[in-house]
């Protein structure tokens, strides 16, 4: 965002053709960073219902086991990105409930030994919340703990290895790019 307009930091052939992923998220007081998932057995779902999958070497600065913003000071938390993304600067700019730090992880691993699944990270931060004296959140926003946060503070080197989502506007940038389609994350795990 610059100011109250939305910016596009970078296009599916920009990153295709770099091999570079910039980061481009600015909320919660943070640096800007870029958000990402890393596909696993009870991490298939994503952020957005479409995106790139890769491979990189490059390792995260740290990992949520779900999406940042359920350690939000607020209990008004939106769960489907098309109805606030163009007011992303107000549901994305509440500060962190102190002590949010102990959902960081620095490596995956780590992470999916304490969090093997969503389930268990959504009991853990609802936990939290409440003695935090936030309220619990109902079992409607339990998407946003579908999957897990990996950020980068610094571009990353990728390998691109499929482009993903419901639209048919992916699946024809994904044959102009010569990249295999899926129509989710979670149908390109279930199909290696």
């Amino acid at each position: 965002m610059k100011g109250k307009e939305k910016v596009t930091y970078q296009t599916v052939y920009d990153i295709i053709k770099t091999k570079i992923l910039k980061p481009n998220t600015l909320s919660f007081g943070r640096k800007r960073r870029l958000s990402c998932t890393i596909l696993d057995n009870n991490y298939t779902k994503t952020y957005r219902p479409q995106g790139i999958i890769f491979q990189t070497d490059m390792k995260p600065d740290y990992i949520f086991p779900f999406d940042l913003v359920l350690l939000s000071v607020t209990n008004k938390i939106i769960v489907h990105y098309y109805r606030i993304k163009n007011n992303l600067h107000v549901y994305y700019n509440h500060t962190l409930i102190p002590n949010f730090e102990k959902f960081i992880f620095k490596d995956f691993n780590s992470m999916i030994e304490k969090y093997p699944s969503p389930e268990i990270a959504w009991e853990e931060v609802n936990k939290f919340r409440k003695e935090s004296g936030y309220e619990s959140l109902v079992h409607q926003k339990f998407r946003l703990a579908e999957y897990n946060e990996v950020i980068f503070h610094k571009p990353i080197k990728i390998k691109p290895v499929a482009l993903f989502g419901y639209k048919k506007e992916t699946r024809i940038i994904a044959k102009k790019l010569n990249l295999p389609y899926y129509a989710s994350a979670k149908q390109f795990y279930n199909s290696r």
